[in-house]
Formats: structure tokens, sequence, C-alpha cells
């Protein structure tokens, strides 16, 4: 349970959390598990040069069967990806369903692959019990051809081509289609499903909703017994009984819709059946293997062709057809409503009131689950950001299947892959078998995980579900993942790319977030984990750095274009690339075992030992960076310029720095590590060893660690790969508005370069890099990212832990001016917070009512069916803030959650000057609830006699719950509900939350808040000794005791 005041008390998703941990409900097997894409991945990719893209196009996906996985809209599956529920929609304009999210290819786009839809992850709880769900589909013909034709038209050196420049929203001409999700309270395996299509133009249209359920083809490749087939059933006009050797039985259930007639008669659903396999005469001219194939659902909608479905009506593969087309359609402003269940009971009906009470209660307990999480008070706007990026990063959950003996041979029930094919890519990872649930860094451009994409996933998600977050995290170091040698898989475009080491960080951060929210320590899971991660930073010291001098090479490591070159090739000079970021991320790594080992030491002390060593291995490192092994200077430090630098090195003496002031000089700001004092004495071995270091390797200690007997701030000992000098000086150009510092974060690279670009001429082929702040103007890998300019919100976020981590080293009297050349001077600790709040004026509404991200766009910003809506990008332009890459890169740019957790409450509007406490000035007089508003009365939402939502004037006021949901129902049955014992202690607790949160404001009120919470970081003694190896902490390291930052 999230722990204030050292209360206990658990809601009701808490509870669904707990039952799932302790394996007594599964409330996770059902989820937001379908891809939004799965053609053009490289799963499905048999060709025999590799080219995904065109192996398997979205066109195929009609006709094609999938080998791996399945995609759909707002699709629901088991964990294991065998069923699945997704959702089509037809206008009677289109030439096919809509049946899956519609993007350009990698070749087709002017910068990569590109989502060209409206599309919102609205509501989503960790186990799903409420899911939420926005599709914008036009009424007009969806423009493919037009977005094929302009985008390919387009140069990289001009913006996309996106579906909201078509016009097809012009005159509101479409439908706002609502997908809820919710499971019942008392059974995981109930689920309940509502769609509300909404007809946002100003005349009547025909709207087809057409929700799917089948089964992932398992059959056909010949590793199945064809007696275990599954299968699809009518019983009953408005009834499909489901038949799984797994999954067991189930039945799918539909409700006839309110009329939307003349008539009022209702609409009746349509059951449609067929099979869930290739239509080959289609794609190739070959013969079908089967009668009925997968497009057949769509052909006999669209196309009419009767005997395209089986008329026996059963199959692997079904649909209801609900057609709301009489009178010309819907009304504006009216809506079509859909409701079903697939449930594990036939009961022959539905019962539609109690279908509407379970959803709204649903949607209660996650207002009530994401208030706790951010109990302070803060601008309803950001609430409703946070709330939506938490939930993009759960809809971002799918199943992701991956077996590479079947992948790369062949399956027998097919002809074998072209032998060419083994060679294409993967070949060293022969011992793959992936099937599992994973966080995907987007939910349609990058269908597939991203080894350091997931560390940065794992910090919001931990917020929010801790055992997620660790199941991730334990994945990859497992050897179905892991390779033998130790090396993480990168992505599946190419396994063997290297990817910032950055795992052994999230480890950490998520044990001391899941420990200080919800008051567990999970030793077990450090210790797995940590033991595996020695694997891979031995791999890293051995493959990585070429001389054993400790000055580390890596590639791209996912920056992409930065660099000069293609850091992921070999040098167009020859040599070697010594790169600081490479040098700086081990550093860090170095850092973050250390870590780890002093807070395993608190349960074993033999970890001391390993802690030394790595205490040690950063010292030679920070030194490496730093000096030649016979004292000369190394040369990622560029002495005149104050800032690291790439350097080419030939061997010996020769070496070329390359001085692009870029994101790779402020890494090593990365690797920086308090020592408590309290954690030193408690060592006596590791304290031993760090004084003999401190005596017999004088030198080498004084260059990178602050003396011993020079303290800083509460006694604490800084590692640092810079020294205080350097971290002025590079700060001096980082907070420098004509450099690095934006009104919107960190750029990647240096503004400087916008007019001093830097090239080198190699065999007549000029080599360039200069400030592009936008889209990338290259080709190089993939041209979809650019970091030459743009504004990431994973490595910004490291960058304020490191500010935050310094200053709790060097305190309030190390100020430095930011910006610089403004006057103004602030500690660490203000910088780091003015450093977030710029990053949330990426989303936040301004004073102007528009969004940065959203680049001027007048319906985004003031349409009120817009502009309450996220979209969050993959990166941000670095002069504007405009969006940029993919659309819902909810991943790393979920990350804003946390921020908006820590800094929300004083975060002040965009264009709003800065000062200590105006952001919250406007929460002192008031009285909070747990929608941060004065108590309402409160009347549970319900449907009324009629069936129809359309004339309810309450049905849409909330995006996500921001009316008052203070008081949920007392009613037994499948709804849920709150017994007088439970309410009671719930109206407590809320006296301890209301006394915190005043508490908080006073804080801010007279300027005088706490400092920067180590726990956070480091390691500290706090329930350092509790004899439990997990479980509870009666309160230890509450996450609510402390502001972020020190007021003064």
């Amino acid at each position: 349970m999230v722990l204030i005041e050292n209360q206990e008390y658990l809601c009701e998703e808490e509870k669904r959390l707990k039952q799932d941990r302790e394996r007594t409900a599964y409330w996770k097997r059902w989820g937001p598990y379908v891809a939004e894409r799965q053609w053009a991945t490289v799963r499905e990719d048999y060709s025999h040069d590799g080219d995904a893209w065109s192996h398997f196009t979205h066109d195929m996906a009609r006709t094609r069967a999938f080998r791996w996985g399945e995609d759909g809209i707002a699709g629901v599956s088991d964990s294991h990806g065998l069923q699945n529920i997704a959702f089509a929609f037809w206008n009677e304009k289109d030439d096919f369903l809509k049946e899956r999210l519609f993007g350009l290819s990698n070749p087709q786009g002017n910068h990569g692959e590109s989502i060209k839809e409206c599309h919102f992850h609205l509501d989503n709880t960790p186990t799903h019990s409420y899911m939420k769900y926005l599709y914008k589909y036009p009424q007009r013909k969806f423009p493919y051809e037009d977005l094929i034709k302009e985008n390919a038209n387009r140069s990289r050196l001009e913006k996309e081509y996106n579906l909201i420049d078509t016009g097809v929203f012009e005159d509101d001409r479409y439908w706002d289609i609502f997908i809820e999700t919710a499971k019942e309270a008392d059974d995981a395996e109930e689920l309940l499903f509502r769609v509300t299509a909404y007809n946002r133009g100003p005349e009547p249209a025909p709207l087809h909703i057409v929700p799917h359920v089948w089964f992932r083809n398992t059959w056909a490749w010949g590793h199945e017994d064809l007696k275990k087939k599954p299968s699809l059933r009518k019983i009953s006009p408005t009834t499909a009984h489901s038949k799984h050797y797994k999954l067991g039985e189930r039945y799918f259930q539909l409700s006839p819709s309110p009329g939307t007639g003349s008539s009022g008669e209702d609409v009746q659903p349509k059951l449609l059946f067929t099979e869930n396999e290739t239509n080959y005469k289609a794609i190739w001219g070959g013969e079908n293997k089967h009668q009925y194939v997968k497009d057949g659902i769509h052909r006999r909608i669209v196309d009419e062709q009767m005997n395209s479905v089986n008329p026996r009506e059963f199959g692997t593969k079904c649909a209801a057809w609900y057609a709301f087309d009489e009178d010309e359609g819907v009304q504006p402003g009216e809506c079509a409503v859909v409701r079903f269940r697939y449930s594990r009971r036939y009961e022959g009906y539905l019962d539609e009131e109690l279908f509407d009470d379970i959803i709204e209660q649903r949607r209660a307990e996650a207002d009530e689950f994401y208030w706790r999480i951010s109990p302070l008070p803060m601008a309803e706007d950001l609430r409703n950001i946070q709330r939506q990026a938490f939930s993009g990063m759960l809809w971002c959950k799918q199943y992701y299947h991956f077996i590479w003996n079947q992948w790369a041979n062949g399956d027998p029930g097919m002809p074998p892959p072209p032998a060419s094919r083994k060679q294409v890519r993967n070949k060293e990872w022969k011992h793959m078998y992936l099937d599992d649930i994973l966080s995907m860094p987007d939910s349609w451009e990058y269908p597939f995980f991203a080894a350091w994409d997931s560390a940065f996933h794992c910090i919001p998600l931990a917020m929010i579900d801790p055992d997620f977050a660790k199941k991730q995290l334990d994945l990859f170091t497992r050897e179905w993942y892991m390779h033998p040698n130790g090396q993480l898989p990168a992505y599946e475009w190419n396994f063997g790319d290297v990817n910032p080491p950055v795992h052994a960080w999230s480890l950490f951060r998520v044990f001391k977030i899941e420990r200080k929210m919800y008051g567990r320590e999970d030793f077990d899971f450090l210790e797995r984990v940590f033991q595996k991660l020695l694997l891979n930073f031995t791999w890293w010291v051995n493959r990585k750095d070429a001389d054993g001098h400790n000055v580390f090479e890596g590639g791209f490591l996912g920056l992409d274009n930065i660099g000069v070159f293609n850091r992921s090739e070999p040098l167009p000079t020859g040599g070697v690339l010594e790169q600081a970021d490479s040098t700086g991320w081990m550093g860090f790594y170095c850092l973050n075992m250390l870590n780890i080992c002093l807070e395993l030491a608190k349960r074993r002390r033999i970890y001391e030992d390993m802690a030394s060593k790595f205490f040690e291995h950063f010292i030679l490192i920070s030194d490496a960076m730093q000096f030649r092994m016979d004292g000369e200077e190394k040369p990622l430090w560029n002495e005149e310029d104050g800032f690291y630098y790439d350097a080419i090195s030939w061997g010996g003496p020769w070496s070329h720095q390359m001085p692009v002031r870029s994101l790779v000089g402020l890494i090593p700001l990365y690797a920086t590590l308090t020592l408590e004092p309290e954690v030193i004495n408690r060592f006596p071995d590791f304290k031993k060893r760090l004084d003999w270091f401190t005596a017999n390797r004088s030198d080498v200690a004084k260059r990178n660690m602050a003396s011993m007997k020079k303290r800083g701030k509460d006694d604490r000992v800084l590692l640092s790969l810079v020294s205080e000098d350097r971290l002025r000086r590079i700060l001096c150009r980082m907070l420098d508005e004509s450099e690095f510092l934006a009104d919107h974060g960190i750029r990647s690279l240096s503004k400087y370069h916008k007019s001093n670009p830097y090239s080198m001429d190699v065999n007549g082929q000029r080599f360039q890099v200069s400030y592009i702040p936008g889209d990338s103007d290259s080709g190089l890998f993939g041209g979809n990212s650019n970091w030459r300019g743009p504004i990431w919100l994973a490595v910004n976020f490291l960058l304020i832990e490191s500010l935050q981590r310094f200053f709790l080293y060097y305190g309030n009297k190390f100020q430095v001016e930011c910006p610089t050349g403004s006057g103004d001077y602030m500690h660490l600790g203000h910088v780091a917070e003015e450093v977030q709040h710029r990053l949330q004026h990426l989303f936040a509404r301004g004073d102007d009512g528009r969004r940065a991200i959203n680049d001027g766009n007048e319906m985004l910003d003031f349409d009120v069916h817009w502009k309450d809506y996220m979209w969050y990008h993959e990166f941000f332009d670095g002069d504007t803030g405009r969006g940029l890459g993919a659309t819902h890169q909810c991943g790393w740019t979920g990350l804003i959650a946390k921020m908006i957790h820590d800094t929300g409450m004083t975060c002040r509007l965009p264009q709003t000057p800065r000062t200590p406490t105006t952001a919250a000035a406007h929460y002192f007089d008031d009285i909070f609830t747990s929608t941060g508003k004065p108590r309402k009365p409160h009347h549970l939402r319900r449907s009324s006699t009629s069936r129809s939502i359309g004339h309810r004037s309450d049905w849409e006021t909330s995006t996500n719950g921001d009316e008052d949901t203070a008081s949920p129902i007392n009613r037994k049955s499948s709804i849920g509900f709150l017994d007088a014992d439970s309410i009671k202690r719930k109206a407590e607790v809320d006296k301890h939350v209301a006394h915190y949160v005043s508490d908080q404001l006073e804080r801010i009120k007279s300027n005088d808040s706490a400092d920067v919470d180590c726990g956070e970081f480091e390691t500290s003694i706090d329930g350092a000794f509790d004899p439990k190896p997990s479980g509870d902490l009666n309160g230890h390291n509450n996450y609510f005791t402390k502001n972020p930052l020190d007021g003064k």
C-alpha cells in the first residue's frame, strides 16, 4: 500500500495488486496486450534480405495470418496472446474495415516510419480493472493514398504530413469513439466492454461498430496437434461460445444497442465467423488452404460478399456487426453505444444497468488509486498529464513472442525460409525463447522491446506497479534473454547492438521506490538481478575497453546520429573512437553497482568486498578520463573549452579530439555518488579499504574523489568523474540558453553549432554535425530520431538526478548562474527543479491556452474535444518544444509522471516568472479531497432507463476523473463495495492525508521545505538492519515525508 504518514490503507486497486502478487487471483491474466502493429516487425519477416517493411505490409495484414502475434485497435488478450478481443469500424466511405491503425513504413516516411492516426490512451490501471481508449475516426474517406503520396513528396528538411494536416477533420466530421474495458470486482476473468461513439459532425452519419474475437493462429505451423485447434461457435443470436484447450470455455455475450433512428428499434448485432488463415489467393494468386480466410469479415461487410463468412457460424475468428445506419445514421451530437461481455458464465442476456454500474465503479476506483499516488495538490492540467502518462505506459504493455530456432529455421507446416536470412541479423542469439508481456517503447512505432528504454520505463511503472517493473528488469537478465557472454539484447532489429548500461541504475531505483512508496524491501529481487548484472559488467569490461585502459568504446549507445560518424561502424579515419559518453556510462554503471553492494551488505557482509571492488574500478575509470597511464593528459577533457569530447585514437600518443558540444560531454555528470557517513561507518571492511586507498593511492584519490578529511554537506563523501571546477565549467555551458538550456529542457546538442557546425573531410567526403532542433535531416539509423538538438526526457531525467546528488554533497553554498548570464544564482537542488519545470512546460497549458508539444495547432490547443488529450512524443524540438518522432512513446517520455509527482505542486505555468511560492499560492486557502477540489455531493453515474447515453449531460464531464468521486457505492455484487469498517478506516486515512497536504503547503509558504531526500538515490541506513529479508517496513522511508528540494 502507499504509505502516508505511516498509515496503511489499501484502496480497491491496491487490493487487486496484492491478490495478484500473492497469486490468490490472476488480475493481470487479461490486459491490453494486443500490439497496435504486428506487421513489418522483424519477427514476421521471412524475406531473404531482411527487408521487414516490404515483406509484410499494412495491406497484407488484412489477409495474411501473423506467425508471432496479433494487432488491433484497443486490443485485449490473455497473457500469452492466445485469444484476442479488439475493435473494427467502418464509415461506409473507406474501401476496407478499419481493423488496425495505419502508418507509413520506414521507406515511405520522410522521417522514417510514422503512425498516421489520432488515438489516445486515456486511462488504465495496473491490474487493467479499468481501461479507456479514444479513437478519432474520420467520417470522410480515410486519406491513405494522400498520406503516402504527400510524405513521399516531402524532403527530410520538411515536416511530416500527418492525419490532422489532411483536412479530414474539418467541420468536425469525425467520430469520437471511447472504448472502455472493466473487470468485475470479484472475478478477474470477467471482462466488460463498452463502446460509446459520438458524432461530432454537423450532419447524420452512419457507423458500423464491429468488435472482433479471435485466436492467434498456433495450429498452422506444424508444432501443435490439430486436434487442439480452438473454436468459436454461435449458440444464440447474441452469444458465441469459445473453446480453447488452455483457456477453457468462455462466452462472447452481446447486448442489443439502443437504436439511433426514428423507428426506435434496437440495433441487433449480427455474428459473423471465419478462420484466422491466410488468403493466399488474394496475396499471391495461389489456392487457399481454407474456404474461409482472415479477411472474410471485411469482405462480407464492405464488399457484401455473402459467401466470405461461414454459414455454419463457427470458426477461429468471430465478429459482432452493429450497423448504425438507419435514417442516414447517428444524428449530430448523439452517440451509438455497444455493450458486450467476455465471460466464463452464460447468462443469456446482459443486465445493462448492472453492467454500467460495474464500469463506473471501476472508473471511480481508478480515480482513487491515482490520487493516492500523487495526493499533493497540483494544477488539474498537470494531474491529467500525469494520469494519461501512466495510462499510456500501461497501454504499451504487449505480448512479445519470439523463438529463435523456429524463426530462423522455419516451421514444419510451412515452406522453409531462404537460407540467406539466417545471416541477415541476430544469428548469434540462438538461445532466445521469449513468451512474455513486455513494456514497449511505443505502442505502434516501436512494438518491440529496447533494453535501455525498458530500464527507464521501470521508474514510473514502479510507482504504480512495482511487481511489473521488477519483472521487466528480471527478464532481461534471465538466460533466455541475456546472451551467455553477458550481453543484454538491444532490440529485435539487432539484438547485438549496444545500449547504455542503465539496468543497474534502474534496478536500484525500483528497489528504493518500492520501499519508499509501499514499505516493501525485495532483497531477493535486488540480489538476483545484481548477480546477473555482474556478468553484464564483465562483458562491458572485456568487450568495450580495447586497450584495457578503462577508456571505453561502445558504438552508438542509443544516441543514433549524435556523432560526426556512424558510431556503430568502423571509422573511415581508421583507429578507435574513445567515447566520453561510453566511459561516463561505465563510471555510472560502477557507482550503481557499488550502491547496490552497500545495500545488500546490510544483510550479507560479503558484499562489502564487492563494494570495494566497484569503488576502486570507478576510481580507475575516473582517472583514465583525465590522465594517461604515464601521467599525460587524457584527450577526452578539453581544458580550453571546459568540456568533454570524443577522440579518435590511433594508439600511443596519436589521437584527435572532435570538439562537438553534445550530450556526449554531459553524460560524465551522470557518474556521481554521495556516500553517507553512517553507511561508511557501518561497514568497517569497506571503510578500511577506502582509507587504505586514500592513503596509499593519494594521487589518484585526490584527482577523483573529495578528500576524506574534507567532507561535504552532512559529512558526505562524493565520488564523481568531474571535479568542482569542471562541474562549474560544464554547467556554465549546460545552463546557457544559447547552448544547451532550452525553454523546455536540456538540448542534446549545443545551439552553438547552429552557426558553428563541426566538420571533417575524410578521403574526399565531408562529415558534418550542426544544430538541428527538429527532425533529422539524414537517414542515419532510419532517420526517425534526432540527437543533434532536440530534447529527450530520459537523458534529462538522469541529468536532474545528477544535479540532486551534487546538491547532497555541496549543499546551498555551491551556487551557479541559471540561466547563464541572467544574474540569478541558485543551488543545484533548485537548478534540478527548474529543469523539471521546464520539461513539464512541454505538456502544460500556458496562460495563452497552448501546449508547446502541439506546435501552435488551433484544434489541438483549443477545441473542446481535443485540448485535454495528450500525445507523449519520443523527443521534442530544441527551440519550440514541438512533439517529434513516435507519438505514443510513453516508455521514457512517461518519466514526466515522476517529475510531476516530485515537483508538480510548485510548477508554475509556462511563461510565468519564477518565484518560490506563486505556483502553489492558490492552494493555501482550500480544503482538499481526493480530487484536489472542495467536496461536493456525489452521485454515481448510472445508465438511464432508455439505455442511451447520448442525452446525458454528465457522461463526458471528465477525461480522467477530474470530477469528484468521493463516495463509493455500497452494494453487494460484482460491482464491488466498501463495508462500514472499511469506510471508517478510509476516513481516518483521509484525515492523515489532509494533514500531510497542509504541512507540505506550509513548508512551501514558509520557504522552508526539506532537502533532497538521499533515500531516493543512495544507500542509507534507514531500515538497514530489519531482520526480515522482505516485507513491510512499518513506515520506514515514508514516501511522503519529505519535499524533494530545499526551499532556501
